[in-house]
């Protein structure tokens, strides 16, 4: 294909859950603008009118060998091919055109519900079914007020001390963070897409993805399977219909997730974060108890999903780059907008079963 030039935190929040946000359908998508700042239209061009050949199937599709994100460059393909993926459902989880394992999971569980026979490699077969959506992968979006006004955090890591210290709470620490994850990309393909754009003022016009699965309505989700072996969480409607496919963290060697049958207790958006040492056997239980604010950058992200084992739950988290590369503290993790989209489909008493 031609290329283009932690362990977190635990679960169990508290407090009462705010309403949730009303779901989106799809994202912005402004009329394409020229940039004020524009990339080289090559680039642009590259990946909305990327197409797969049996040429490029002969490449390989994952680093040999562990070589750095920062040194690997974006695939127009397989940026085209996780817009697609997204879309329908099958979330790579952050797109970075890089080949990773979630992307090649999501194509694997794709190719299975499509009927192609699972390679987790893009084929001719395949190619075809993840552009059946014919929008450009990219869209223009122009940086609004809003976008910037913050208010934005210091960058404190996993401190759950500095994190609880925090004035407005954990927020993102810049614009170019916000935007990336509210697109569903990485950070290091937003800036390659845009060199010298500034991010922090409004009237910017970038190029961003163009993601999107339709929105989920309160009930949709009928099942939930989280599935420890291939750390990917399954969602399915009526008849047994899958519905979506989700890249996740699953607990860890420590402290393992659930097992068996379990169900949703509730929801709670925007969940603020009690550390409490004595229910966790791990963090600066010399500090005592104490409370870590809502934020998106928080231990348990935007949302939360309370199942009914005691402090489990499924949520989001404050890096998405590192969702099924990392250990968790028992619960499972997704990305801020995977778990904002299962849980508009859930109602308490959904099934949800962990299965290895």
């Amino acid at each position: 294909m031609a290329s283009l030039a932690a362990l977190l935190f635990a679960c169990s929040p508290s407090g009462p859950a705010p309403s949730p946000p009303k779901p989106v359908a799809a994202l912005p998508r402004p009329k394409p603008p020229a940039p004020a700042v524009p990339p080289t239209p090559a680039t642009v061009q590259a990946i909305n009118g990327a197409a797969f050949t049996p040429a490029a199937a002969a490449a390989p599709t994952a680093p040999t060998a562990p070589t750095a994100a920062s040194q690997q460059t974006p695939d127009p393909v397989l940026i085209r091919a996780e817009v697609g993926l997204d879309r329908a459902g099958f979330s790579p989880g952050v797109i970075d055109g890089l080949a990773g394992s979630n992307a090649r999971k999501a194509i694997a569980a794709f190719q299975s519900a499509n009927r192609v026979t699972p390679s987790d490699q893009i084929d001719a077969q395949t190619w075809p079914l993840l552009i059946a959506d014919s929008r450009p992968a990219l869209q223009a979006y122009v940086i609004t007020p809003a976008d910037v006004a913050g208010p934005f955090s210091a960058n404190v890591g996993e401190d759950f001390v500095k994190l609880a210290a925090l004035p407005n709470g954990p927020t993102y620490v810049s614009p170019l963070q916000e935007l990336a994850e509210r697109f569903h990309m990485s950070q290091g393909l937003l800036t390659a897409l845009n060199p010298g754009a500034n991010l922090a003022v409004a009237g910017t016009r970038i190029w961003v993805a163009a993601p999107g699965a339709p929105a989920f309505a309160k009930g949709d989700v009928k099942h939930v399977v989280v599935s420890k072996a291939k750390d990917q969480v399954f969602a399915y409607g009526d008849d047994n219909k899958l519905l979506a496919v989700y890249p996740a963290t699953v607990g860890s060697t420590e402290r393992p997730s659930p097992h068996g049958h379990h169900k949703i207790n509730g929801v709670a958006w925007n969940p603020d974060y009690v550390y409490d040492p004595a229910k966790l056997k791990w963090g600066p239980r010399s500090h005592g108890k104490f409370r870590i604010k809502p934020g998106p950058e928080g231990p348990v992200g935007a949302v939360w999903m309370d199942i009914n084992a005691p402090s489990y739950g499924i949520h989001g988290t404050p890096d998405p780059t590192l969702i099924g590369k990392t250990a968790s503290h028992g619960c499972v993790r997704l990305t801020n907008w995977d778990a904002q989209a299962l849980a508009h489909g859930v109602k308490p008493g959904v099934p949800v079963d962990f299965v290895s």
